[in-house]
């Protein structure tokens, strides 16, 4: 199979979920198998691509990309509806370790549109929770407008632990939630560092902060996860675009441990 050839997925549903990001349900009409953390490349000719992980994996084949409009490519697919076509490449890259997670407690913790790369792992936790220790989920957003999934939570803290923070609310009286820095709800979970494996997912430098709270917990660097998405532009690790201090983020990511990437010269983790 060619991993550089664009197949064809039409878009089943587009759902609003926050200012400026939309869920996109794709199929393709064959199956599609995929890991909790992989991405796609995302887009249409003459436009361009753009790495995109996946937010939700159907047993039906279909998935699920969020995305928000943030540069030319996705300012151009903001306007698809259902019915559209569009391109995508993958999966490509190294996803969360789900299957190390298992027997073990579980922290996630998202800011923004990281929360999407998270969602498959918490699908599977719902669906087999079974197979986990105690899990916790730690959202962040700017503000409860830019807040993910918000329709979803309900469903999700009936099986798992979440806190959400915001930096500050839109309508304080109606917020119900923290409001300051999302690394404030780390002193509200009970960590128990010797079985707790977190995955990480947002802006660099909340990852930053965030690992290096966790280690001040006790927590050690080899069971913190993180994930890159920076400058991919082929997803099989050709062009060097990604290329991190020796490590491709589209091949050997984008999750990688803390330990592998922490204090590399080009990044501020």
């Amino acid at each position: 199979m060619n991993q550089l050839k664009p197949l064809i997925a039409r878009i089943e549903d587009v759902k609003i979920e926050a200012e400026g990001v939309k869920t996109y349900t794709l199929s393709t009409g064959f199956p599609f198998l995929a890991e909790p953390g992989q991405f796609n490349m995302i887009g249409y000719p003459g436009v361009g691509e753009a790495p995109i992980s996946l937010s939700a994996i159907m047993q039906d084949g279909s998935f699920k990309h969020t995305i928000k409009s943030v540069g030319r490519v996705t300012d151009f697919l903001k306007d698809f509806k259902k019915g559209d076509e569009l391109f995508f490449r993958g999966p490509y890259g190294r996803g969360w370790p789900v299957k190390k997670a298992e027997k073990k407690d579980i922290l996630m913790i998202a800011g923004g549109v990281g929360l999407a790369p998270l969602r498959p792992v918490i699908q599977i936790i719902l669906d087999r929770g079974e197979l986990f220790g105690d899990v916790s989920l730690i959202c962040g957003a700017r503000n409860e407008k830019n807040m993910l999934f918000m329709d979803e939570f309900k469903e999700w803290s009936a099986k798992i632990s979440v806190y959400l923070a915001v930096d500050e609310a839109v309508r304080p009286e109606k917020w119900q939630h923290h409001i300051g820095l999302v690394t404030d709800l780390l002193d509200r979970v009970r960590i128990k560092p010797e079985r707790t494996i977190a995955f990480i997912c947002g802006p660099e430098i909340m990852m930053r902060f965030i690992c290096r709270g966790l280690m001040m917990h006790g927590m050690s660097q080899s069971s913190l996860y993180v994930s890159l998405e920076r400058r991919m532009k082929c997803g099989i690790a050709q062009c060097g675009h990604c290329q991190h201090s020796g490590l491709f983020v589209c091949k050997d990511g984008p999750v990688f441990s803390y330990k592998e990437v922490r204090g590399l010269p080009d990044g501020v983790l």
